[in-house]
């Protein structure tokens, strides 16, 4: 199939792009860097330099592509400098994910293209009450933390549009990213004993290793019904348990433990409630109904094979 992937030279990209061309598909693959024209013809994709926020550019580029399938991968994503302000962190992906999806979408009407697939975040935008693990009918927390909020309704926008407005719109919805390419930054705080197991570690995190994040979407070009997805492993787990777990195959001493009064006055609200109430995710329905089965089905092992590669 004629696929159009925007974001391709990202964390996702560098497997999205080669696991499309591996299937036999023919790949328009989007950068914003003219640096990055050659890394995409490598990889076996026609390249497109585009902003995903120029809207005639972003439909001029479809229209000329005529893909069947169009894979919204586009963020703004760099290492996390400041978590206690996670809204002024995301501000630009959120305009990715508000108006450069709806610029995607009118490409996608303008060209006819039927089926999109676009990239939203599970984990601590679940409701942060009731059981361990959520699946895709439970709701997101009604009670962000305020830093969060617009970051939040930017993530709710996607989930809520793209299957609304397109004929066959999917929501992968990926876990905490961790792998070649994704996550040196946590690794690197974690050698550094500078992330803590806050409070009692109670927080449940779901994970997604990149490779496995890249082969969803593979999958959903051809599989699955419009609707949202959890692409995370099988394993969710509390703080308390992946976090030492990390700790040691990194090769680190043990994460230090500090109350919650600690972890607010060091790193600030979001953190200590993603450590301490966030909600797992259950990626039973994207097993059944996209016929994916992650790779790294557990970070224990995913774990071990990021760390030594």
């Amino acid at each position: 199939m004629r696929v159009f992937v925007t974001g391709a030279t990202g964390a996702v990209g560098q497997y999205l792009v080669p696991g499309l061309v591996a299937a036999g598909h023919q790949v328009t693959a989007t950068t914003r860097s003219p640096g990055k024209v050659a890394l995409l013809r490598e990889m076996g994709a026609e390249p497109a330099i585009l902003d995903g926020l120029d809207r005639e550019a972003v439909i001029a580029a479809v229209r000329a592509a005529a893909p069947e399938v169009i894979i919204h991968q586009m963020t703004a994503l760099a290492a996390m400098r400041t978590p206690r302000h996670l809204d002024k962190e995301f501000a630009v992906t959120n305009e990715l994910r508000t108006r450069g999806t709806d610029n995607l979408l009118a490409a996608a009407a303008a060209a006819g293209t039927r089926r999109v697939i676009a990239q939203s975040f599970t984990g601590w935008p679940n409701e942060r009450s009731g059981g361990p693990v959520k699946t895709e009918d439970d709701p997101l927390d009604p009670r962000p933390v305020p830093s969060t909020a617009r970051t939040l309704a930017a993530i709710r926008y996607v989930e809520e549009t793209v299957p609304r407005d397109v004929p066959e719109g999917i929501v992968l919805r990926y876990g905490s990213f961790y792998g070649p390419g994704a996550s040196e930054v946590m690794l690197d705080v974690v050698r550094k004993r500078q992330l803590p197991v806050v409070g009692g570690g109670t927080g449940v995190w779901s994970f997604t290793h990149i490779a496995d994040a890249a082969t969803a979407a593979v999958a959903a070009v051809t599989q699955g019904a419009p609707g949202v997805y959890n692409i995370v492993d099988s394993e969710p787990a509390p703080t308390a348990q992946w976090l030492p777990y990390l700790a040691q195959v990194a090769g680190a001493k043990a994460p230090l433990r500090v109350p919650t009064w600690a972890g607010r006055l060091l790193a600030g609200e979001f953190i200590v409630a993603w450590m301490t109430s966030a909600r797992g995710s259950s990626n039973a329905k994207a097993v059944k109904e996209l016929g994916w089965e992650p790779r790294f089905a557990s970070w224990r092992e995913g774990f071990r094979a990021w760390v030594s590669g």
